[in-house]
């Protein structure tokens, strides 16, 4: 009997997730992955929850009420950027490799270009996240360069590899 998915939903990131995406980043193998600071505090993410700002758009994966994984699409502030957006996630170690970051990534870049009409997404990876590369790969992210020593993880620097998806728009008949 093949095993039944788990029911994996997703919601705008709120006051009553704090403290699971708190928890999320305390887990020393998503925060190793991701640009942030180990060990985040709860204020951190009542700040980044308080910024009411509709050009970031923060979405939080959950499993039976439990906070699985996040991601977080930014349209870029400058006006000649503003086609243009990022975006920074992490899912829980024991959900990776299981349609969590599948999930978020598809809801988030269904956002950009439908919503908020983003031409350009834009992402930096560690060049050594294979599992990642893939996931981005597979939604149409191209590699554009490598940053070299663009980071320190675990006390050494390592590379990042920058990476993008533009929409174009569909050609005329």
């Amino acid at each position: 009997m093949p095993a039944i998915d788990p029911v994996i939903t997703l919601e705008r990131f709120n006051e009553s997730h704090i403290e699971g995406i708190t928890a999320l980043y305390h887990d020393p193998m998503v925060a190793r992955q991701t640009l942030q600071m180990p060990f985040p505090s709860r204020e951190t993410w009542r700040k980044r929850l308080a910024s009411d700002n509709e050009r970031i758009i923060q979405l939080v994966a959950l499993h039976q009420g439990a906070v699985i994984g996040s991601i977080t699409l930014e349209q870029f502030s400058r006006v000649r950027r503003g086609h243009a957006g990022t975006f920074g996630m992490g899912v829980a170690q024991a959900w990776q490799g299981k349609g969590v970051g599948t999930k978020l990534l598809a809801a988030a870049l269904d956002i950009a270009d439908d919503w908020m009409n983003l031409r350009r997404i834009e992402l930096s990876v560690y060049a050594d996240n294979e599992a990642a590369i893939g996931l981005y790969r597979k939604f149409g992210f191209e590699t554009e360069g490598i940053l070299r020593d663009y980071a320190v993880r675990d006390g050494v620097f390592v590379d990042t590899l920058s990476m993008a998806r533009l929409r174009r728009p569909p050609k005329a008949d």
